[in-house]
Parts: structure tokens; C-alpha cells; sequence
């Protein structure tokens, strides 16, 4: 028997985030459902509230859901965390659940395996849908050597897809507000790392990997 829960969801799109409250407050064992658009304010509401389960997005502005997580698990460690995201899941999934994260669902998770992910996460266990176990350990044993873009930084990594997925220097500064010229130096990193020459490689690179669709 699961105990009256608390939990928090934090997203950056309102239709959604009312819509997973629904769904929660309308599961007999959760009785309070907080909300928060972003991780500056979600960090904020989990200084002053304890949950028993955190719902994260890893696509939000500002500061990321991975990012959110590893400032989450470095305060407040004891906090059980479900990663939400629509990405490639092999590859963030590997760093969530590398960094503390209780499991990883996609958006498109009908409300019943939602459920069954919170229920096996709140008794301590870890959640990750079938069909991504199997694709989970297809990546990890896809290759003995560590893909170059495991290397990057999470912000240098951020940057990466966003350069793939055909946004400016401009758009990304504004995006993650962030200087131009700070863009600019990730890009040169990631450049170096991933032993590239021009956004073109970058992006040939990202779809080669799997890590945009």
C-alpha cells in the first residue's frame, strides 16, 4: 500500500504540466500536486517543501532539466527524480540515470505507465520502459569505446543539439541567455572535441549519432 504522496512537476509548458496534475490528483495515493515552470523556481519550492517525487522535463530554457537534476541531487539527494522528455532516449538517459535521476519516460507514456513508474520509484526502485531497456543496453553495448560527445560538458552538449537542429549563435544566446561570445566558445569546443570543422559536420555528426531525429 503506497502512502498519500507529494509531488512536483516541473515543466515550462503550462497545457502540460496541467494535464500530468490532473492525472496525478486523480490517483487515489497522491493528495498534493506542486507546480513549477522552471528550474530556478523549482529549486526555490524544494528549500521550502519536501516531495516524495519530482517530475523533470530535461527541455526547458534557461536551465536545463539535466542541469535542474544535478543541482536537485547535489542539495537535496534524497530526492527521487523521474526524468520526462520527448529526446533520443539512449542518450539522456544515460546521463540522468548517471546522475541520480529514479527513471526516464517519454511524453508520449499513456497514464497508466506513468503510474507504474511512480509507484516502483516511491518503493525505491527504478523505472525505465521496456522497450527502452532493450534499447538501453543495445547502446551501451554498442561499443567498448566512449563516443567523442560523451566528453562534452552539459552546457557544451546543449549547445551541440541546438547547432544541429539549425538554430544561430543568436537564437542559442537568447535561448539559454547566455552572451554571443560565451555561444561561440562552447562551439569552438565542442568543434575541438568531437574533432569537427563547421556546423555542418556538427550536424552530420548529431544524425549520425542518433542524437537528433
Amino acid at each position: 500500500m503506497i502512502e498519500k504522496l507529494k509531488v512536483l512537476i516541473i515543466d515550462d509548458h503550462t497545457l502540460f504540466r496541467k494535464g500530468l496534475k490532473e492525472i496525478l490528483l486523480d490517483t487515489s495515493y497522491i493528495e498534493d500536486c506542486k507546480e513549477a515552470k522552471n528550474g530556478h523556481e523549482a529549486l526555490d519550492i524544494i528549500s521550502r517543501e519536501k516531495f516524495d517525487i519530482v517530475f523533470l522535463d530535461i527541455a526547458m530554457p534557461d536551465i536545463n532539466g539535466i542541469e535542474t537534476l544535478k543541482k536537485i541531487k547535489t542539495l537535496y539527494p534524497e530526492v527521487k527524480v523521474l526524468m520526462l522528455s520527448m529526446y533520443p532516449e539512449e542518450q539522456y538517459a544515460m546521463r540522468s540515470l548517471k546522475l541520480g535521476a529514479s527513471g526516464y519516460i517519454t511524453k508520449s507514456a499513456d497514464p497508466e505507465e506513468l503510474l507504474r513508474a511512480v509507484e516502483k520509484i516511491v518503493k525505491g526502485g527504478k523505472y525505465i520502459p521496456q522497450s527502452f531497456s532493450e534499447k538501453l543496453l543495445h547502446y551501451l553495448d554498442k561499443s567498448n569505446d566512449i563516443p567523442l560527445h560523451e566528453k562534452l560538458s552539459e552546457r557544451e552538449f546543449q549547445v551541440l543539439l541546438m547547432i544541429a537542429r539549425g538554430k544561430t549563435l543568436r537564437e542559442i544566446s537568447k535561448d539559454l541567455s547566455i552572451s554571443i561570445k560565451t555561444v561561440s566558445t562552447y562551439r569552438a569546443r565542442i568543434l575541438e572535441k568531437l574533432e569537427l570543422q563547421n556546423n555542418a559536420e556538427i550536424i552530420n555528426y548529431a544524425i549520425t549519432h542518433g542524437l537528433i531525429v
